[in-house]
């Protein structure tokens, strides 16, 4: 307390800048993120040649980057907040690169193709609710190594626990089966 007047340490106006910039740049790259993959907003061949994610990584890390300068240098001056700036750049410049790798990765990784009725055919498993003659009960299958369950129909009737062989996908979900 110096004269009775509590010093306070004052955020330099630069800082409050950098910091809103590197707002925007969060608050942009998950909009990139969620509206992309889950709002299913825009294509994502439409960035052209820099994507939405490395310019918002870019921006980001360019607000927060500079804030950091800015605070640590006392940016009270135009030549400490262009000492920000450039310290801003030199931390978004590697950010940026990086969003793009990351995404572009992401978005041409491979994937295995979705099973399909055809994949049923040949898929060994268990009766989980007994066939009766005529009529249907369950199976559990391996689909692509995740377990399934199908609606099963046999020649005959077959307890809990049989053993099966999946000879023909009838639909979607459902399957005939022969003891295996």
């Amino acid at each position: 307390m110096l004269h009775g007047v509590d010093t306070v340490q004052v955020m330099a106006t630069g800082t409050l800048i950098f910091l809103i910039i590197g707002g925007v740049g969060v608050g942009v790259l998950t909009l990139a993120l969620l509206g992309s993959g889950v709002l299913h907003l825009g294509q994502p061949d439409v960035d052209g040649p820099v994507s939405l994610e490395a310019a918002a990584g870019f921006t980001g890390a360019f607000g927060f980057g500079g804030a950091i300068v800015n605070e640590l240098l006392g940016g009270r001056t135009p030549g400490m907040i262009a000492a920000a700036v450039v310290g801003g750049v030199l931390a978004a410049v590697p950010t940026g690169w990086l969003a793009a790798r990351l995404s572009r990765a992401a978005r041409n990784m491979r994937t295995d193709a979705t099973p399909t009725r055809d994949h049923l055919a040949g898929a060994i498993g268990l009766v989980v609710t007994p066939i009766p003659s005529g009529g249907y009960g369950e199976v559990r299958v391996r689909l692509a190594g995740q377990p399934v369950k199908l609606n099963a129909r046999a020649d005959g009737p077959m307890p809990v626990g049989t053993r099966i062989f999946v000879v023909e996908a009838l639909s979607e979900t459902s399957v005939h089966v022969e003891t295996y």
